[in-house]
């Protein structure tokens, strides 16, 4: 999973200080965090993360001996402090100047005969925030939210003077000011996305949580909307997963299956960076082919993970188990790892994050996807293809074997070899089917494993048999005698035909 712990601040190419957000994945969304001594606007609806997200800015690492500043005028400051605790975050460095109604607003006489509430009221709340500031020097400021400015202002030009004045003179001190909207149809907050250096903005839907970017001055960003979750723990960001961002140096030499007869076919075995496609209907083999290369990988001290959108891991582990493939003792030993995937539970930029997190910190060398209709059924409305295509080419410039799992249809007619829209992705491509074999008057159904694709080399262009029994997996000689092998029947031999 992407870390929430905040970096320290640096300089960018343009010798911009950057400091971070206290949020990781946002950190990488704003390319490095946010420039110093600049304004920026949180917004978004109640309930999206905004007051979180202010939190991880405040209490993230400071340059020693600075401090940072809560300036709240709607939820009460020990509430905000609280969630901070609550949230194990290090407050020994932030003050909170708390401008919110407290009940003596209620219970006490707060009439204005002679002078609107705004005359009344901006003057001691100005004078506040800058004895607050100037006493405290503080390096980042948290305003939650400027809104309020609105409600103690004449007018919309009075409310504007006031803001820019606000962030002119917090700027001059040397901070870095971080503040929320509340914005409505009836009252949009356009004046304050435009006044801001930058803007975040919040998003709840019924599905997921996201955060995008829509202006950030002087710098780049990555664009889109990119999931996030609040928890315990506070926000953490999943950024989309942009392939061509990560490369790493590798030979895409064959890796074995370990299994004599397949690695002919394939002249070697699937290669670190190829996209490998095992296409069949349910019970025919693919998962189990899968794992033969990654107990080969296990012999070579490369770890391997399988991402089960279906089955259990204790299923995998006990037929494995059944078919001499030591998949528990792999996992044990840390060469193997099989995690389940609940479709559900994950949007695909979280997904996604799980699979960098594998590969950048535990050096995986191959990842199956098991299934693709698994994942397809965890883009929860969103766009599989392309979500799919993203990660297959990171794992591929990742130096990564990837195995994808596609399950079929057992006696369809109209089931093709190569109708699906993501067999482009495949670099390899390796067909599992039922035969119907007529021998001494009865009919007996077998498996058959062939070669359709292969990127980078030749392969053998013939069906042989396989076998999957307690004594592991056999592939047989070619097979002679076979037609309807593309054609989505249960295969015939020509024989059988004329009979």
């Amino acid at each position: 999973m992407v870390s929430n712990v905040g970096k320290n601040p640096k300089k960018t190419k343009t010798n911009k200080v950057r400091i971070s957000t206290g949020i990781s994945g946002l950190d990488e969304i704003l390319q490095g965090g946010l420039i110093a001594n600049r304004a920026y606007l949180v917004r978004g609806g109640p309930g999206t993360g905004k007051t979180t997200l202010g939190l991880h800015y405040l209490t993230t690492q400071l340059p020693k001996g600075k401090s940072s500043l809560l300036i709240c005028f709607g939820e009460p400051g020990n509430q905000i402090l609280e969630s901070g605790s609550d949230m194990e975050l290090d407050l020994d460095c932030l003050h909170c100047l708390d401008l919110s109604p407290d009940s003596a607003f209620f219970t006490e006489s707060q009439t204005y005969d002679f002078f609107s509430p705004a005359e009344v009221e901006k003057d001691p709340i100005t004078q506040k925030i800058v004895d607050q500031v100037t006493k405290l020097n503080p390096d980042r400021i948290f305003v939650d939210s400027m809104t309020q400015f609105r409600y103690i202002t004449a007018d919309a030009f009075q409310f504007r003077k006031q803001v820019l004045a606000f962030i002119r003179f917090i700027l001059g001190q040397g901070a870095t000011v971080v503040f929320t909207s509340e914005s409505s149809p009836e009252e949009p907050d356009y004046d304050l996305q435009f006044m801001s250096d930058g803007v975040i903005n919040l998003e709840l839907t019924p599905t997921r949580r996201t955060v995008s970017i829509s202006k950030f001055r002087n710098s780049g960003f990555q664009p889109g909307q990119h999931s996030l979750r609040l928890g315990p723990q506070g926000m953490i960001v999943f950024p989309k997963l942009l392939p061509e961002a990560y490369k790493r140096n590798f030979q895409p030499e064959p890796l074995p299956s370990g299994i004599p007869s397949l690695d002919k076919m394939l002249k070697g075995g699937i290669e670190r960076g190829m996209v490998t496609l095992f296409r069949g209907a349910s019970g025919v083999g693919k998962t189990t082919i899968g794992l033969q290369f990654m107990k080969e990988a296990a012999s070579r001290m490369e770890r391997s993970v399988v991402f089960t959108f279906e089955e259990d891991v204790e299923v995998i582990l006990r037929r494995s188990e059944n078919l001499k493939i030591p998949a528990r003792v792999m996992t044990e030993q840390g060469s193997l790892a099989i995690v389940k995937i609940e479709p559900l539970q994950y949007t695909p930029d979280e997904f996604s994050s799980i699979v960098r997190h594998e590969v950048e910190e535990n050096n995986v060398r191959i990842v199956m996807l098991d299934s693709i209709s698994g994942y397809n059924l965890s883009m929860q409305g969103e766009d599989f293809l392309s979500h799919l295509h993203a990660l297959c080419k990171y794992l591929a410039n990742m130096g990564v074997a990837v195995i994808l799992i596609n399950e079929t249809a057992l006696l369809d007619e109209d089931d093709k070899a190569t109708d699906d829209s993501f067999t482009y992705l495949a670099d390899n491509l390796i067909l599992l089917r039922y035969i119907d074999r007529h021998e001494d008057g009865k009919v007996e159904l077998r498996k058959s494993i062939g070669v359709i694709k292969k990127r980078l080399s030749d392969f053998e262009k013939t069906l042989r048999e396989l076998k999957i029994t307690r004594y592991g997996v056999e592939v047989g000689p070619p097979l002679t005698g076979l037609q309807g092998i593309l054609d989505g029947d249960v295969i015939k031999s020509e024989d059988d035909d004329d009979d």
